[in-house]
């Protein structure tokens, strides 16, 4: 995708002395105007249910593609092949930004051909796919990153980030993310993940939000900064926001971690559970944090919500129960799915079948998380549909994993400053839909054809 003719730029000169402590040199090009946030488009893969991104990257400029996870803590990229860049650098041992980063080995000689992933006295941490649960050791580097401007209502013209810290990762670990991926763009809660990254660089609040469309040629949209969030037809969707508190989890949950390294993932907390306005009985002790277990995490690597047994069991009970005095034909489970019914004679609406409503209550929050048949009903073929929540044992660390299905038309805002997440409910609901951004300078989706 060529650039237009002008664009921002910015040098990531806090973060760039801070790594080196001013042994290299570092300026900013003054922006045309002022820039308050950006906007990065995000598409599901259909093969895989994963949502990824188009990175622009490196230079060269390239775009490469990237799956998105919510809790990881940076950016990984694969280095071991065809990596070529002239701005690429290593970032060296004993820099603040590896502990930063949690990259708090130190590769002190390359025994290969030195270059992206192999480099002489580097930091190296332990990148890793949260879908495979597969983890190696990589170099923490930085390059130059490319993403759009917004208003908040359009796309507007590139801004650059010239030193964009990033780990490398290694081919090994590509297997299982969406055909074409070389690495996983983490959203958690670092000082190295997206976006930190970006708030610094720019100056924008230490915000984000994530819009996710169940489209593949219609993209959601991610937006690093603070609102206003304008989907067409020109509905300011942050406004329609209840807030709750972000926990933290004092021990991390990700597949790699050191000794008392805390999670980078985000967590909620839910106090109760509804279906069709009654609550569902569940052990609330399940709901709270407790030496690393309980809990609500919200992921975007989980296709759909991943309920502890007991908590499962009650919701499904509840839920076919309800959908019995509707007439609703419970059929036999379709795989991973535990409750399947029979579409015939469920009347379709905008916002999905007609099914009962699930809630969930949030501390805190001024409004429940409504789940209608859009988010809640999985069609199976053959005119079934299931409900797309998932059983995940009673070892199951979280007791709810809120997953990508029931993201899907959904505002989340994470502000990391007040250390809070608003929710919007579905927004087709509201006349609009996370796919109705409108994007504008020919911004280019990552597709199979121009991998």
């Amino acid at each position: 995708m060529a650039l237009l003719p002008w664009s921002f730029s910015l040098n990531f000169c806090f973060l760039f002395l801070i790594f080196f402590h001013g042994s290299l040199p570092c300026s900013s090009a003054a922006a045309a105007s002022p820039l308050t946030a950006l906007v990065l488009p995000v598409a599901k893969d259909a093969a895989t249910k994963q949502y990824v991104v188009s990175l622009q990257h490196k230079t060269p400029l390239r775009s490469d593609k990237f799956v998105v996870d919510l809790g990881s803590g940076f950016l990984w990229v694969d280095c071991s092949k065809d990596y070529q860049s002239s701005t690429f650098r290593p970032v060296p041992c004993g820099a603040p930004t590896c502990a930063a980063a949690g990259a708090l080995g130190c590769t002190g000689a390359c025994y290969s051909q030195t270059g992206p992933g192999c480099n002489n006295n580097t930091c190296s941490g332990s990148p890793g796919n949260t879908i495979t649960h597969l983890s190696t050791s990589g170099d923490l580097s930085d390059d130059t990153l490319v993403l759009r401007s917004t208003d908040g209502r359009s796309s507007g013209p590139p801004a650059t980030v010239t030193h964009f810290v990033f780990m490398c990762g290694a081919t090994l670990l590509l297997p299982g993310l969406a055909a074409g991926s070389r690495g996983m763009l983490g959203l958690g809660r670092t000082a190295v993940a997206a976006p930190h990254q970006l708030a610094s660089a720019f100056g924008f609040k230490r915000k984000f939000a994530l819009c996710l469309s169940p489209s593949a040629t219609s993209p959601g949209v991610i937006f690093f900064g603070d609102r206003p969030y304008v989907m067409q037809p020109g509905v300011d969707v942050s406004q329609s926001l209840a807030y709750t508190k972000l926990l933290f989890n004092p021990v991390s949950t990700a597949g790699a971690y050191f000794l008392g390294e805390r999670s980078v993932e985000y967590f909620v907390k839910v106090t109760s559970i509804a279906v069709s306005g009654k609550t569902v009985p569940v052990n609330t002790t399940l709901l709270d944090i407790h030496k690393s277990k309980g809990g609500t995490k919200i992921s975007t690597v989980l296709p759909y919500t991943r309920l502890e047994s007991s908590i499962y069991s009650a919701v499904e009970v509840a839920f076919v129960r309800e959908a019995a005095a509707r007439n609703i034909k419970r059929v036999a489970a379709v795989k991973p799915f535990g409750a399947c019914f029979s579409t015939a004679n469920v009347a379709s609406t905008r916002t999905g079948w007609a099914v009962p409503e699930i809630e969930l209550f949030f501390e805190g929050a001024s409004a429940a998380w409504k789940i209608a048949g859009a988010n809640s009903m999985v069609a199976a073929g053959n005119g079934v549909m299931c409900l797309g929540f998932v059983d995940g044992g009673v070892e199951q660390r979280e007791s709810i994993v809120i997953g990508g299905y029931q993201l899907e038309n959904n505002l989340l805002q994470f502000d990391l400053e007040s250390s809070k997440m608003g929710f919007s409910s579905n927004l087709v609901s509201k006349g609009t839909s996370c796919g109705n951004f409108k994007l504008r300078y020919g911004y280019e989706i990552m597709t199979e054809n121009n991998v």
